[in-house]
């Protein structure tokens, strides 16, 4: 995995030279910077890791599990997948004392935050982005996730 401090180098040199994506690559590392959104803030948009998966706790079935992408793929046909732009860490509720964001059975419009990933310390709202009712919820809280990662499916209106 990249060092932490190489990719607080690689953001200070992108922001200084005002660099819009950074991409960089050898045998063992890769990794890519853009700077897109509103905020200009760059943003770790490939996985520089392969992720690892944890093994359920003691005392907790394996039902709890979100299910994996192949047993999604087969039951989202015409669904809409609110998928990860970034890797990152999954929270579903704004703090530990509150409520999830949204919940099976919730009504989501496309302005609605159905969770906030963290990346290098900034937390970023997810919005649905879409119109309809959340089907299933794909992710724990606190738990790691990858660019591109299902996070909710909606069923359309």
């Amino acid at each position: 995995m990249i060092d932490i401090r190489k990719l607080k180098e690689l953001v200070r040199l992108m922001v200084n030279n005002n660099l819009s994506e950074l991409d960089l690559r050898d045998s063992e590392e890769q990794v890519t910077l853009r700077r897109n959104g509103p905020s200009g803030a760059p943003q770790l948009v490939a996985p520089v890791a392969a992720p690892v998966q944890a093994a359920p706790t003691p005392g907790t079935s394996a039902a709890a599990t979100p299910p994996s992408a192949h047993d999604a793929s087969s039951s989202i046909e015409g669904m809409h997948k609110i998928e990860s732009p970034m890797v990152g860490t999954c929270y579903t509720a704004p703090d530990p004392d509150s409520p999830v964001f949204v919940k099976v059975g919730d009504r989501v419009d496309p302005d609605k935050v159905v969770c906030l990933i963290e990346a290098m310390k900034i937390f970023n709202e997810i919005k649905a982005e879409c119109t309809g009712t959340v089907e299933k919820v794909m992710v724990n809280n606190a738990e790691a996730i990858e660019f591109g990662q299902a996070l909710f499916i909606v069923k359309p209106d």
